[in-house]
Order: C-alpha cells, then sequence, then structure tokens
C-alpha cells in the first residue's frame, strides 16, 4: 500500500511539502513514511525513522507508557483532532523535548490499517500562553494589593468622622472598582491568548513554507506569503493597538488637546491611507460640505475615523462602497462613515458600545470588541456624540458629532 502510494508524484509532492510534520504508522507502531517537516522538528533523516517504532519521537521515561495507549488506540481507532486537551512533548535525536499537539486517522488497506499523524511543534504558543498566566498573576496581585489598600481604609474609616452614608458610597465605589478591575483582567488574558492563537499559528505556517521556496521561480510563492506574514502581523498591531487604548484610558492618561487644523485635507488623507487596506473591488469616498477650519483633538479624531474604517472595511463584502463625509455648519461638525455590511440586528445594538462585545453574526471575523468602546470614550474625551444606523445586511451608518469647535 505504501509502495503503491509514494509511487504516485502527487502523493509525495503534497505529503512531503506539508507545513506540519506528517507520519505514516502501521499497527503495530512502525514508521511507514514521514516528511520534511519531521526531520527540521525532531532532527532525524527519514531513513533513521523508517521502520522503527513511533516510541523513537518520544521522551525515554514516556516511551513504555506509550505503547499502552498506542494498543488501546488500534483496538478502538478513531479519528482525534488536533490537541484534544491533552499536554502531548516530542524528542529531538539530541534529546531535547518540545510540545507538540497531534491529530489522528487512520484507514485501511485491504486488511491492513494505517494510521496518519499530523504533528505540530507548538513551542511558540506555549511561550505566549506563559506570558499570558504570569500577566494573569501579576494582574491578581493587583487586586490583592488593592483589596489590603480597602482594609486599611475600612480600620481608618472606623476612626474618622465621615458620616457613614459617605463611607458606605465610598466602600461601595472602591469594592465595584476592584470588581470591574477582576472582570477586566479575566476577559483580558481570555481574548488576548484567542487573539494572538490564530495570528502565530499562520506565521508559523508561512515562515516554514517560505523555506521550502528556494527556486528562483518560486519567487511567487515566497511573496505570497511574505505578504500574508505582513497582513498577519498588521492584525496582531492592531489587537495590541486596542489593549493600550484601553490601558490609558482607564489610567487616566489620554488627554483631549484641541489644535485648529484644515478639515477636509485632513479626513482625504485618512481616506487615501485607509484605501490601502480594503478588500479587492472596495472603494472609500470621502465628501465634503461647509468652511474647512475647525478646533479639535486631531490625534483623537484620527484614532475614531481609522476605527470606524477599518470596521467598515472589515464587516463589508468585497466590491462594497465605504462613504466618509464631513459637514461644518453653524459651529457644528458632523462625521459620518457608511458602509454596505452585515450590519446588526436590534438585540445586538443594544450591546455595542461595551467592552469586549462582538455581534452574534461577527464571530468569524477577528476583532478584540474593544475598538467601539475605545472610539466612544474618545468621542466622549473630546465632548462629543457617537450615535449609528444599522440593519441587517443593509450595512451600518455610524454618526458623529461636535459642538462648539470654532
Amino acid at each position: 500500500m505504501i509502495k503503491a502510494l509514494e509511487s504516485h508524484d502527487i502523493f509525495r509532492i503534497l505529503f512531503d511539502s506539508a507545513g506540519e510534520g506528517l507520519i505514516l504508522v502501521d499497527k503495530k507502531g512502525t514508521l511507514l513514511m514521514a516528511n520534511h517537516r519531521m526531520e527540521e522538528m525532531f532532527g532525524f533523516q527519514r531513513d533513521e525513522l523508517i521502520g522503527k517504532p513511533i516510541e523513537i519521537l518520544l521522551p525515554e521515561a514516556l516511551r513504555q507508557q506509550h505503547v499502552g495507549h498506542r494498543e488501546g488506540y488500534t483496538k478502538h481507532p478513531k479519528k482525534r483532532s488536533m490537541g484534544a486537551g491533552m499536554d502531548l512533548v516530542g524528542c529531538r535525536k539530541e534529546g531535547s523535548t518540545f510540545p507538540i499537539e497531534i491529530s489522528l486517522n487512520y484507514f485501511n488497506s485491504g486488511e491492513e490499517m494505517v494510521i496518519m499523524a499530523l504533528i505540530t511543534d507548538i513551542t511558540e504558543r506555549k511561550k505566549i500562553e506563559l506570558e499570558l498566566q504570569q500577566l494573569n498573576t501579576d494582574l491578581e496581585q493587583r487586586v490583592e494589593d488593592r483589596t489590603q489598600m480597602l482594609a486599611g481604609a475600612i480600620k481608618e474609616l472606623e476612626y474618622s468622622n465621615k458620616s457613614l452614608a459617605k463611607a458606605e458610597e465610598e466602600l461601595t465605589t472602591a469594592l465595584q472598582t476592584e470588581k470591574e478591575m477582576g472582570e477586566l483582567k479575566s476577559r483580558f488574558v481570555s481574548t488576548a491568548s484567542h487573539e494572538f492563537r490564530t495570528p502565530l499559528a499562520t506565521i508559523l505556517s508561512s515562515v516554514s513554507l517560505i523555506a521550502k521556496y528556494s527556486k528562483p521561480e518560486d519567487q511567487d510563492k515566497r511573496i505570497k506569503h511574505i505578504e500574508r506574514i505582513k497582513s498577519t502581523v498588521t492584525d496582531m498591531r492592531e489587537i495590541l493597538n486596542d489593549f493600550l487604548s484601553l490601558s490609558k484610558l482607564e489610567e487616566g492618561k489620554m488627554r483631549n488637546s484641541p489644535v485648529i487644523f484644515q478639515l477636509a485635507p485632513f479626513c482625504k488623507t485618512i481616506a487615501d491611507e485607509m484605501q490601502m487596506h480594503v478588500k479587492p473591488g472596495q472603494e472609500i469616498e470621502y465628501e465634503h460640505e461647509g468652511p474647512g477650519e475647525t478646533f479639535l483633538d486631531n490625534q483623537l479624531l484620527k484614532n475614531v475615523l481609522v476605527n470606524l474604517l477599518s470596521n467598515a472595511i472589515k464587516f463589508s463584502e468585497e466590491g462594497g462602497k465605504i462613504i466618509m463625509r464631513s459637514v461644518l455648519r453653524n459651529s457644528e461638525l458632523h462625521l459620518s462613515v457608511k458602509d454596505s455590511g452585515i450590519g446588526m440586528s436590534q438585540e445586538d445594538q443594544k450591546h455595542l458600545f461595551e467592552r469586549f462585545f462582538r455581534g452574534e453574526n461577527a464571530a468569524s471575523i477577528q476583532g478584540t470588541g474593544l475598538g467601539l468602546n475605545i472610539v466612544l470614550k474618545y468621542v466622549e474625551l473630546m465632548g462629543g456624540e457617537i450615535s449609528f444606523e444599522s440593519e441587517l445586511n443593509q450595512g451600518t451608518t455610524f454618526k458623529l458629532l461636535f459642538k462648539h469647535i470654532d
């Protein structure tokens, strides 16, 4: 069976060019085939693996135990997806170990059962998870420190001349703040871990494939994966910016610093910059009405418009039109960003500006659920108002209003 498969060029090319490790094993645990990625991960040459028991890829202390697991699997074979809640470890030829995930499947050739395993090195992911766990520990310590401070404050209140009503109000406010900090901590760790996992896997896969395209005629393939990496890094940077902006807002480090500037060229520049990030066929149009000069914090306003345009691009189909419009009239500035995207249900609209909220129809689209909450805070910081109109599958329009801007 394996010899027959190896004789087919297409099978051999697909098997050997896979971005993750691939092996075929018989029901006795003997390695039948291994691809190039297995050589890179484990440090063995393929002829050192073929014919050997699969336990050669495990730390010595786990090999005997694995024999029992393997025999149990062959008696009751079933498809097992990647990870399956298990912490697995691989062992390189020189003896060092590293964390892995394994997906299993099987097929039969006559009376012979063959098991196929897809093996992924998750060293980088584990590193990120450990860093997030450390961040979680640090945040918990901050909560503990604040709790001790509250205990001290309560004791001081016992000896103060403050009225009971005011003391209870201050204590309730402080406890609510700590509760919100704890909830924010948990959502932060959970969201960051989830949002970084997929981009990191994409980058690792593309880097692995780029290494295989070493010939001059492979230049187009290399460029494709380089662009994929650049796009993914941009997505990760946007996620980090959301978390950093939220942190600055929470700590009161953001300030409203208005300046006089020409509105139309300012908005046109933003529209042109965002045009470089649109999906195929999408177009951003900008319209302006009224005089040109305004008095606002131009950096905060840019952050708001970039966020709204990014959402319009993200939640609209290819070929859609996005319209940004500004109107200066009677000391008021009206700004709007309109798309023809997926829109929002009435139920989702009630929670739109809440932290970490993701619409029911946006679950498959990458994002932290922080962007619109940050936009709301920026607009309020500038003394403005934000509203929106939306309908499922008909698009969304966000409207900004700033008064007394001259």
